[in-house]
């Protein structure tokens, strides 16, 4: 994978050509941002560069070596992921083992570790001796959603490398481009981290079918609570959406999030824009306060959810709760 097909991060990709061009590599980089910035697509993209024959500030992908990388065979490149819920002192202690040969084309070796935060005090501490004395020239790439969570005498060693959340327009242009239907991709890009989450939704037919039951729930909650009530219990949970309610609640978020934007006047925020006629119906009958206040209603219960509160109980108290 090239540079040329990661969305966004243009300082990010500025900061790893830059050291290409100039062939002043770190032996460690520290990768930070939210989920679904293409942190892991980067570095795959920068460990390629780094192999390729041609030495330049992109790999060519057709040399030998930028074609082991694609194919995910190539000998001087490993990649650690968490092992369950935390990466372990026995994958960093493999680690050293597999660089403690060095590269039979006298080349770098290079290691990827994926969610570094999940790293276990031992393995934290194991990593941090590998990387002050490296058996063979190496280069570290870790990847973090949450820098703080390093070690500080990690963080000292390693050159950071900012990430951030992709543009929700540099999203929709793409999925738009790929022929998704606009009202879908409006909200997509809103509730998921990245192009490709993004398809996975846009995919699945229950999407386009939470969407409209939103629809309707919010305005029948809007007048009459009990309808709501009736709806959810027909199409939520006899309808077979039951699985879905944290998608619901995201979306419900959005939904009364554009009550605000049509209440000052901000148009060109709408999600549901569609939609925008009837939507301007409901979104004066309420104050602004209630609206904000039905956002933190979504949010907690989403929170229940999570703390595996029974589905239903959840949505009837949230419709209740909306109805006012």
């Amino acid at each position: 994978m090239s540079f040329q097909e990661i969305i966004g991060q243009e300082m990010a990709k500025r900061v790893l050509q830059n050291g290409l061009r100039s062939q002043k590599i770190s032996h460690a980089y520290l990768f930070n941002g939210p989920a679904g910035s293409g942190q892991l697509k980067m570095a795959r993209s920068f460990a390629q560069a780094l192999v390729c024959i041609h030495q330049g500030e992109e790999g060519c992908g057709e040399c030998i070596e930028c074609r082991k990388m694609e194919h995910g065979n190539h000998p001087d490149f490993h990649l650690v992921v968490p092992d369950g819920n935390s990466i372990k002192i026995e994958q960093i202690r493999e680690l050293q083992r597999i660089f403690s040969y060095r590269s039979e084309a006298g080349n770098r070796k290079i290691y990827i570790i994926k969610d570094a935060d999940k790293m276990t005090v031992q393995a934290s501490n194991s990593l941090l001796k590998f990387l002050e004395e490296p058996p063979a020239p190496a280069v570290a790439i870790l990847l973090t959603e949450n820098v703080q969570s390093i070690l500080p005498t990690i963080r000292s060693r390693t050159q950071p490398v900012m990430f951030t959340a992709l543009d929700p327009q540099q999203m929709t242009q793409i999925l738009a481009d790929e022929n998704f239907p606009m009202p879908l991709i409006r909200c997509a890009v809103q509730i998921a981290s990245d192009p490709d989450e993004c398809r996975e939704l846009l995919s699945e037919n229950w999407f386009a079918e939470i969407r409209n039951v939103v629809l309707q729930l919010g305005k029948e909650s809007a007048g009459r609570g009990s309808i709501s009530l009736i709806t959810a219990q027909q199409k939520l949970f006899k309808g077979g959406l039951g699985d879905h309610l944290e998608r619901i609640f995201d979306l419900f978020h959005l939904w009364f999030k554009d009550m605000i934007h049509i209440q000052i006047g901000r148009n060109e925020s709408i999600v549901f824009i569609d939609q925008l006629e009837s939507l301007s119906k409901v979104a004066h009958t309420r104050s602004m306060q209630h609206w904000v206040s039905c956002m933190a209603l979504a949010a907690e219960s989403k929170k229940m959810l999570r703390s595996h509160v029974n589905g239903q109980l959840c949505m009837e108290q949230f419709l209740i709760g909306v109805s006012g």
